[in-house]
């Protein structure tokens, strides 16, 4: 899954007990581990065994992994695995303790300074680029469907703080009538034309610009939900409220990993990402994430 380039040769079972992988991918640990890695030429074993099946006698070879590791063999546990090969922190694996205890996760005030530098030079030289194309989408929104051409929309930002974010409308000014917040659908009908070609090229975006510049935002980060989807996926995803310990972004790292979500489920798969992005944030990474960000708004991938 991600396209990791990794060659599986197998899995050895910590227990008999609801294994649920293919019978075929199953290898017998009765030869001893080294025989084993001497046999498929394996070059890193990963560890994907809980606290508690340890505890309560599952199988677990530690003085035998040991001497894989003195032999030259990586030993590997699983959620460092998923966070090299595919960018993501596996939810299913973490617990309080590596999030506080392991590596990144980290306060920086050079990295602070340095990403408050970078948001705002990125953001003028976008706004001297981009407002020929800002008074484009507003005039095209006017001449359809009339005002307000931007709108705004409360959003829950760093550390669970709300603020409002604005953006270009792309629907109809009834699209939530009765005031409840509703999830984006695919192919949405309260979306207008011109919202929806505005949305494809992300201009409806654009006006979020202002935000970065008043310091709401960063110009990379997790993207900004609505409070009331924040208090329900609090209650029903863990640690979704760690995305809030790092400022929310124009563009983001589960921007460019998974596609378009709108239900619990897709936050869930989003926040592996976010989770990576706030554990390893860096310049570096932001610079990645701008330039990977432009062929997504190129090819109009992932929007809604």
């Amino acid at each position: 899954d991600g396209g990791a380039a990794v060659d599986v040769v197998g899995f050895i079972p910590s227990s008999q007990s609801d294994i649920k992988i293919d019978p075929s991918k199953l290898i017998d640990p009765i030869a001893g581990l080294q025989s084993l890695v001497k046999k498929h030429r394996v070059e890193e074993i990963v560890l994907a065994v809980d606290d508690r099946r340890r505890d309560s006698g599952g199988y677990f070879p530690l003085a035998e992994l040991l001497d894989c590791k003195l032999s030259g063999t990586k030993v590997t546990e699983v959620v460092k695995f998923y966070e090299r090969e595919l960018g993501s922190i596996e939810l299913a694996e973490i617990h309080p303790g590596w999030m506080v205890f392991g590596n990144g996760f980290y306060y920086s005030q050079l990295r602070d300074v340095s990403k408050r530098l970078f948001d705002i030079i990125i953001c003028l030289i976008l706004l001297f680029l981009a407002w020929p194309l800002m008074l484009f989408t507003a005039i095209a929104v006017f001449l359809e469907s009339g005002r307000p051409v931007i709108y705004h929309q409360v959003r829950t930002g760093l550390n669970g703080k709300s603020f409002s974010i604005y953006k270009f409308r792309s629907m109809s000014q009834d699209a939530e009538k009765d005031g409840k917040a509703v999830w984006a659908k695919k192919n949405d009908s309260r979306v207008t034309k011109v919202g929806a070609f505005i949305r494809n090229t992300r201009l409806d975006e654009l006006p979020q610009i202002l935000n970065v510049l008043k310091g709401d935002m960063s110009f990379v980060g997790p993207r900004p939900e609505r409070p009331e989807f924040v208090d329900d996926l609090n209650k029903q995803l863990p640690y979704y409220e760690a995305r809030h310990r790092v400022k929310p972004g124009l563009m983001g790292w589960a921007q460019l990993k998974y596609s378009y979500g709108a239900s619990v489920e897709d936050a869930a798969n989003k926040l592996k990402y976010d989770l990576y992005y706030v554990k390893n944030h860096s310049l570096l990474l932001d610079i990645l994430i701008v330039v990977q960000s432009v062929e997504i708004i190129l090819l109009g991938k992932g929007v809604r």
